[in-house]
């Protein structure tokens, strides 16, 4: 277990690199042999434009790193930290922070960007994709990404987690956004009986649905139970999903100038009411 850990905490840059191109070349392969739906696109546009995200998002990414360890290195010589009060073991102790991260800097952070206005400004970017696939997932606006980033910043001081531990859990939710981001229809059986745990890919299709409700659904990034918890849950069949968010215009979508300063418009799209009118309670049928 020191060995794994070890390995995790000394991650280089390149091998975290090589994750993310391993998970999005294992997506765009199911993407190619089990799609959920055909999608009318060109692949490799639709993936430049995202990638323009993903270039801010390394930048960012690389930043906070730089404070993660920092954090890691204070709450390990102060004892700060959730982990502090309890002695258990090694595994448990990975487990327990995976589980509080996923909380508070996934479900959480990302119920806030729904939430509070001048987030969602920079959280729609990442909704006006009208063609979610494994790239979705890396369209981030650097606002919505910094903000996730100061969150989970947040998170790890919070759980006084080894360094290994916030790599174990930052490359576990690298795996699961690619996966539950791409176009795929795993068998409906597999789907669902994950579901009960996990976030799957079905589960996360309605959460990009362009309007209320179901656009304010889902928010899990690993874990499902915390939607099924704070009743924010919803399941049903993805193809009755329309992609996209109707605050943004569909056409532009792909002009990624336009995205970057979407979320700074005024008096236009982003100041009318958000995402459709709220119908509380409404579920899929």
């Amino acid at each position: 277990m020191d060995a794994f850990l070890l390995f995790f905490e000394q991650m280089p840059t390149w091998q975290k690199l090589a994750w993310v191109m391993i998970c999005l070349g294992l997506s765009w392969i199911l993407e190619g042999s089990l799609p959920l739906v055909q999608l009318r696109y060109r692949k490799w546009r639709h993936a430049g434009a995202n990638f323009a995200f993903l270039a801010t998002t390394l930048v960012i990414n690389a930043a906070f790193g730089i404070l993660s360890v920092a954090a890691a290195a204070w709450t390990s010589s102060t004892g700060f930290g959730l982990l502090h009060l309890v002695v258990l073991p090694v595994l448990a102790e990975l487990l327990v922070a995976v589980v509080i991260l996923d909380l508070t800097a996934q479900y959480f952070a990302h119920w806030l960007l729904h939430r509070v206005r001048w987030m969602w400004r920079f959280h729609v970017v990442h909704h006006s994709d009208t063609k979610v696939d494994a790239t979705t997932g890396t369209r981030l606006h650097p606002g919505d990404f910094a903000l996730r980033e100061v969150v989970a910043l947040a998170a790890l001081v919070l759980t006084g987690a080894p360094l290994a531990f916030y790599v174990v859990y930052r490359v576990t939710t690298i795996f699961f956004t690619f996966l539950t981001h791409a176009n795929i229809a795993p068998p409906d059986w597999l789907d669902a009986t994950l579901s009960l745990v996990f976030v799957t890919p079905n589960m996360h299709k309605f959460h990009h649905h362009f309007e209320r409700p179901w656009t304010d659904t889902n928010y899990g990034g690993i874990l499902s139970v915390w939607d099924r918890m704070f009743g924010t849950f919803v399941y049903g069949d993805p193809r009755d999903v329309v992609y996209g968010v109707d605050v943004a215009d569909p056409a532009r979508d792909e002009d990624v100038a336009h995205q970057f300063v979407l979320p700074f418009t005024k008096g236009g799209e982003l100041d009318r009411e958000p995402r459709g009118p709220r119908r509380d309670g409404e579920r899929v049928p």
